[in-house]
């Protein structure tokens, strides 16, 4: 290429345009799963960049679950996982599911909702644990330091994949739920119509659910081994708070959502002028 007579070389990739371009290789199958990608040098001369862009590309990548170290300071490709899409309606869409017949809430769920993948494809487990009030679940409760709580632990995953879409661990005020033995038996689940259904059941209805996004930065290492993720690999963490209509805090939530496969979408609904 020339300008006013002069051949000008061309302008160096960037470490997001280098990325873009090996995105769309994987995606079109140029690497298949499990085969390492070029040396970040062979990279750096294709791409015109320097080792230092394409080593940013490739973390990004790494952040996306696109590829994994190689243990060489390379990069492997790595099998696309199942995407999750979490959408602020998904609470309405349940609540209004709650008061439906058990066929119509045993039929689908939130997290098939998420994913777009039947029941039949999806793997649940739950596990319920005795645990008590402190610090945040406390506050958050208005009970005191010591108030014996429910903790559920869930997990779902795709049939052919082995990690979960996230970790939930949901906590519940022992006593609030007693009423209905069934609310204690981890055999119960999965509960046809979720947790709204659930408190449904002892005449609570919900008014609103608070998310807020509490941190995004690397896994510890065992939440990077269950949701096998790279080490250092981003999450996103969410706390979920369920209000009752009579103002109570009647259910809250820490979940961990893997940055590579969770979509955060917010939809909020405008009033006509």
């Amino acid at each position: 290429m020339t300008f006013g007579g002069e051949r000008r070389r061309a302008r160096a990739r960037t470490d997001r345009e280098i990325a873009d371009e090996l995105r769309r290789r994987l995606g079109s199958g140029d690497w298949a799963a499990g085969r390492r990608l070029p040396s970040v040098e062979e990279l750096a001369r294709e791409y015109d960049g320097t080792d230092a862009d394409v080593a940013s590309a490739l973390a990004a990548l790494t952040a996306e679950g696109l590829v994994a170290p190689d243990g060489r300071g390379g990069a492997l490709a790595r099998a696309p996982r199942r995407a999750v899409v979490r959408s602020n309606e998904r609470h309405q869409w349940e609540k209004d599911r709650a008061r439906r017949g058990h066929r119509v809430r045993a039929d689908t769920g939130v997290t098939e909702r998420d994913t777009g993948l039947p029941t039949d494809e999806l793997v649940f487990t739950a596990t319920y644990y005795e645990a008590v009030a402190e610090g945040e679940l406390a506050t958050a409760f208005g009970v005191r330091a010591g108030t014996p709580l429910v903790e559920r632990v869930y997990r779902t995953r795709h049939a052919g994949e082995s990690a979960p879409f996230n970790l939930t661990s949901s906590y519940l005020v022992r006593a609030l739920v007693a009423d209905n033995p069934a609310l204690l038996d981890e055999t119960r689940e999965p509960w046809p119509g979720g947790t709204q259904h659930q408190l449904g059941t002892i005449g609570i209805e919900l008014s609103y659910i608070e998310e807020e996004v509490t941190g995004v930065g690397p896994a510890f290492r065992a939440e990077a081994e269950e949701l096998d993720l790279s080490p250092g690999a981003p999450v996103i963490r969410l706390r979920a708070r369920s209000v009752a209509t009579d103002d109570r805090t009647v259910e809250l939530s820490r979940i961990v959502l893997p940055a590579d496969r969770t979509r955060l979408r917010f939809v909020t609904r405008l009033s006509a002028w």
